[in-house]
């Protein structure tokens, strides 16, 4: 992982992020028992307790080993265990067999952490620059985990038969059904999108470059549970004129019938989430759509997904702090929206747009040069956060990335037209 930019920070400022992004990922597992942050619910998803240990190796590795003289690691088994895919960092654990790592606990990689937190606030008034952007790319990268650490926890939970809930809630008071969908024309002709270099980025957001925009519109909100509702009543999974061929592929292979976690009872649809399982909201965004089932119900709905060129130009000019996104620990849902149009928060947006560098892109040297350069192919972007991105973590030229058939994290669907 890697930034663009960083202003120089002062030690005390950094000092205080550091702290509150380490203890909210320690506040997200306090409901876990040690079982269940070792259990790995897929390969696409990894344990509790190692989302806890990674972003703790991410921040031992590359700053207090390569900064800080004299420092000696916690355990030199760790950097097998809890190295991602990192090759200039040498050998690591399967992906697929983090599950197995049943040791250390939960209570040993807690104790792991401190000890790493300890000695990085300890080194941070004498540490130079080169080391301070570290540290702010480290909490970044926590911050991406900690989305991660929610949808892991999700699915995990979503395994157990008797669908428990780690985070209890009360009841929701239905709100009414927004309007029909309405249009936003969007900019035309010639424009710049990525980011402009001041603050912070990761390094796939530029360089910022020109693009040209054909007459289009974009919807002034996502999908909602209710439309995608109809979607599946008018047979939407089983029309194949609708889906790219591979997604047809996917839905008769894998027999998908409905978003991920929702299931048809007497009563109608629920959904399960980290409150349990609950009947869906109609007015709420539809999340957990893959990339594919987002373009067959733009193909049903008469539209198309936006290209990102196009969803960064609109949202461009919102608060990218806005919106429902994740504040602290405790339930994470979309929510319905109780106001005009928003581009950030609630559900990532699929868009048209294949993940592949900017013109003039170049990764940096070295082990954090390859975050993201390495991945670009056979991804989609998406745009904007969700109800489980910490608040703060993204801007309008952020791009996110996941392969099509992908749907555990919190994806939904913005819809464009041309003109």
């Amino acid at each position: 992982m890697q930034k663009r930019t960083a202003p120089t920070a002062d030690p005390v400022d950094l000092s205080a992020r550091f702290h509150a992004v380490r203890a909210l990922s320690v506040a997200l597992v306090a409901p876990l028992s040690d079982a269940d942050a070792t259990v790995q619910s897929m390969d696409d998803a990894s344990p509790a307790k190692w989302h806890l240990a990674h972003t703790t190796w991410f921040l031992e590795t590359f700053v207090l080993r390569d900064f800080v003289v004299g420092y000696a690691l916690y355990d030199d088994r760790f950097p097998f265990l809890f190295n991602s895919y990192y090759e200039a960092e040498g050998q690591r654990h399967a992906r697929g067999r983090r599950g197995m790592v049943t040791r250390p606990a939960l209570g040993e990689v807690i104790a792991y952490r401190a000890h790493v937190d300890a000695a990085v606030v300890a080194a941070l008034p004498d540490l130079p620059q080169a080391a301070h952007d570290l540290i702010t790319l480290g909490c970044h990268h926590e911050e991406q985990h900690q989305e991660l650490l929610i949808t892991d926890i999700l699915h995990l939970m979503a395994q157990n038969p008797v669908e428990p809930a780690i985070w209890p809630a009360a009841r929701k008071v239905p709100v009414a059904m927004p309007g029909p969908l309405g249009w936003i024309a969007g900019k035309a002709g010639v424009t710049e999108i990525g980011h402009d270099g001041a603050g912070f980025a990761f390094d796939c957001e530029g360089p910022r470059h020109q693009t040209l925009l054909t007459p289009h519109a974009i919807a002034d909100r996502t999908v909602t549970n209710g439309e995608w509702a109809n979607f599946i009543a008018d047979g939407g999974y089983d029309d194949a004129r609708h889906w790219l061929s591979d997604g047809w592929a996917w839905v008769r292979k894998d027999g998908i019938t409905a978003p991920l976690y929702w299931e048809r009872g007497e009563a109608g649809w629920t959904r399960f989430g980290l409150d349990g399982r609950r009947a869906i909201d109609p007015a709420a965004p539809v999340t957990h759509v893959s990339f594919y089932e987002a373009d067959a119900y733009a193909s049903w709905a008469g539209a198309r997904l936006p290209t990102e060129a196009e969803w960064e130009a609109a949202a461009a000019s919102y608060d990218p702090a806005g919106g429902n996104q994740l504040d602290r620990a405790g339930p994470v849902e979309p929510r319905p929206a109780t106001s005009g149009p928003a581009f950030f928060g609630d559900v990532w947006e699929w868009t048209g747009s294949a993940y592949r560098p900017y013109p003039g892109f170049k990764p940096v040297e070295g082990a954090v040069g390859e975050y993201n350069g390495k991945f670009m192919s056979g991804q989609c972007v998406l745009r904007g956060g969700s109800c489980a991105t910490p608040r703060g973590h993204v801007r309008a030229s952020y791009r996110n990335f996941f392969y099509p058939h992908q749907r555990w994290q919190f994806t939904g669907v913005r819809l464009a037209k041309d003109l």
